[in-house]
Order: structure tokens, then sequence, then C-alpha cells
């Protein structure tokens, strides 16, 4: 019998959920976990395709191929009606969205033993700040991708509401909520009423007070502790012999964007760099990046840069390793570092909360809780950029990776019915 689901496809990880008797399990996708990164890797020696967990493994043993990440942010974008090519053979991107969401219906209905058909997929307030067009215009490819993957019945949740819904099962009393999701790619941010009478009502747009987003989200504060950090270290605003020129910021832009470092493996690109050696006042920095572009190594450092992202959460300093570029070298790294590298987008989660209180007609006594949720949320500077504007209200940290997908699994339950 068809069971609906919820689906929380995030920019650096995905889950997928069902719900039972009122309940809510999240399935667990590979090697027992429910939540995979939103990765595909495309093999050049058994050309095959694999996901998740599987993607990423193959990619860190060294295998030949490509890696691809981060395909949400490209909803609503121009380069999402671009192809990109793959050895022999050039992907439109709405296939590979829709292979990846194939990939988490086939797999959740492996483990549910039934057809997984109806769905609610979770979207952030905004796929594209300040432009309702290209935003609607996500939805719909996101929509496409789905059906595409062979889902029935397609409907749409805020992912910030869902972590309320989510919230919502373990309150004593009803109270008022600022619910915040800080993903790969976004941050959103709702406020919503909340109670144990409250959520067994089948139209819940009235206890929605508020809802709005950013997009501002962990890719890029990888991006952002790169470029401070990393990227210097590879010649980044190296000098050049030319009077007054540097190296061409946009290696390092791109190099620090999931999305976008194949394209620096692209052999007139490295040639480019290559003929930078003779005008360098700093060629060594330049041969660090022809060392990581010939190895292949952009995805794998990157990902160096978000596990010290991550360590930065609980310690005030991490390393990172650079042996396989420098014999020897680790670079150091402090928490501060990371605080004023990722400033600009704190302070416009800050703005956002502070806006989503006025929008709403709240002052900040009247918000209980502070529920945080999302990839990003254990970073302490992105917990008090939320709470700041309500210093009264109790904070509570959801499943990070889970809590979306949680929601949106009663909301299929809701919707679609489910036993």
């Amino acid at each position: 019998m068809p069971r609906p689901c919820g689906i929380d496809f995030g920019t650096s990880n995905s889950s997928v959920g069902v719900a039972r008797g009122g309940r809510a399990t999240l399935l667990p996708l590979q090697d027992g976990a429910s939540s995979v990164p939103t990765a595909l890797f495309f093999s050049f020696e058994d050309d095959t395709t694999t996901f998740g967990r599987e993607a990423m493994d193959r990619y860190r043993m060294g295998e030949g191929g490509r890696l691809l990440r981060s395909i949400k942010t490209l909803l609503g974008t121009s380069l999402f009606e671009e192809m990109t090519q793959v050895r022999s053979r050039r992907y439109h991107f709405s296939e590979i969205v829709s292979s990846f969401l194939a990939f988490l219906r086939t797999t959740g209905e492996a483990c549910e033993s039934a057809p997984l058909e109806d769905v609610v997929l979770g979207r952030p307030v905004f796929f594209v700040d300040d432009d309702e067009t290209a935003d609607r215009t996500a939805q719909q490819q996101l929509e496409a991708a789905a059906h595409a993957a062979g889902f029935r019945s397609i409907s749409f949740q805020l992912e910030p509401i869902a972590a309320a819904l989510d919230y919502e099962q373990t309150v004593a009393k009803e109270e008022i909520a600022l619910v915040a999701d800080i993903g790969g790619g976004t941050s959103d941010f709702s406020l919503v009423r909340v109670g144990p009478l409250l959520k067994g009502k089948a139209d819940r747009r009235g206890d929605i007070l508020g809802a709005n987003g950013v997009r501002v989200g962990g890719t890029d504060f990888d991006r952002q502790l790169s470029t401070a950090t990393l990227m210097p270290f590879l010649g980044r605003n190296s000098r050049l012999k030319t009077k007054g020129l540097e190296t061409p910021a946009w290696y390092y832009s791109d190099l620090g964007t999931w999305h976008r470092i194949n394209s620096l493996y692209e052999r007139k690109v490295v040639t480019e760099i290559r003929g930078l050696l003779r005008d360098s006042a700093e060629p060594e920095k330049i041969e660090r990046l022809l060392s990581v572009l010939d190895l292949r190594k952009g995805h794998e450092l990157l990902g160096r840069v978000e596990q010290a992202k991550i360590a930065l959460s609980g310690e005030t300093e991490t390393r990172i390793d650079l042996a396989d570029v420098v014999a020897g070298l680790q670079l150091p790294v402090a928490r501060t570092e990371l605080e004023t590298a990722i400033s600009a987008g704190l302070q416009r989660i800050e703005a956002r909360v502070a806006a989503l209180l006025v929008d709403a007609g709240l002052a900040a006594s009247d918000v209980g809780t502070v529920f945080i949720t999302g990839g990003s949320s254990g970073i302490p500077a992105v917990r008090t950029a939320i709470t700041r504007g309500v210093p009264e209200a109790r904070v509570i940290a959801g499943d990070a990776f889970g809590s979306v997908a949680t929601g949106l699994a009663l909301d299929a339950a809701r919707r679609y019915g489910g036993t």
C-alpha cells in the first residue's frame, strides 16, 4: 500500500520521513543513517552513478570520476537551464536533480517495503532573495523534477514550518515559537503558535504568524572561511610582476563554491593559470594552486574547510590538513577567524529575525522558545545572531538534519492520509 512521505531535499544533506499513528520516523537510507549528503558521483572507472554517502566515499577513495554537490542552489538560477559535461555525455541539471530525488524515493521504498508516491517537499522561504519570479520558477523546477523522479502527488511546505511541526510534538503548553532552520543554502525563520491542543487541527494557517528567510547558509560559510584562510595560501590576492595587478579572484571564488569547482579542471583554465607562473611575484603559491587542480583535490580541500567549520562549533581552534599540498603542513584556524569571515551573513540573519518580529507585530517577550535546527545551527555565532533579539526565550536545539523531514512527514500524513 502506498505511503505518503516527507522529503527534506537539502543543499548539503537530505532526509526522508514517514508518519504512522501521529508519529514520524526518519528512514535509514544508507548504512543505517537517516541523513545522506546531497551528492552524486559519476565514476569514470565503471561508468556508474552513485548517490549520498556512497558517492562521497568513492570520491574520497580517489576513484576517477566527477563529484557534484549543492545542486539545490541551482534552482531558480540561469545555471539550472544549462547542461554539464561528464566525459562524453552532457546532462541537463534538471535530470541531475531528478535522479537524486529518484534515489531518495527508491531507497525509501526499500526501507518501507511500500511505494512512496505522495510527497511533501520542503522548501526555503525564498529560493532566491528579492525575486518573486525566480522563486516561483525554482519551485516549479523542483516540482517537475519530483514528477520525473516518479512521485504522483507533490505538495510543498516551508522548511521552518515543518521544523515547527516537529518541535510541537514535545510541547506541554501553548506558546509562540521562533523556529530557525540554518541549512546549507538558506537560513529560514518562522513564528508559529504551537501547543498540544493545536497539533490536531486540520488547518494551521492561522497559527503561522510570520515567516521569512535569507539566502545565507552553510555553503556560504564554507566559501567565506576558505577565502579567509586557505585561499591566500594558494595565491589569492598574490601580486603579479605587472604593476598593480593581482591573481584573478574568480579562480578562488570557484574553488570555494561546491558546484563551480569542476570548471577549474578544464584544460584551458589550467593552461591559463600555468601562464601566470611567469608573471607571479609569489610563484610558489600558484604552484600550490596548480597542484590542487592537477590532483583534482578541490572538493576534498573544501570538505576539509567544512569539517574545520564544524569543529569550531565546539572548539576555539582547529587545523586544516594540507600535507598533500605541502609536506607536513597543518593550517591553524581559530573560531574568531570563522566569526570574522561570516560576519556579513550573521548580520543578515540577525536583521531578518528582527524584521520577522516587526512584521508579525510581536514583542521579543512574546516569544517563549527559539527552536534551532539545520546543519550550521551549531555555530555559536549563528545562535547568537538568531537569539540576540529575543534574549528571554529559552533555546532548544532540534535534530540538525532530521527535524525538517520529521515535520514534513507529519504534514504528508495530514494531507494524504497515513496509517
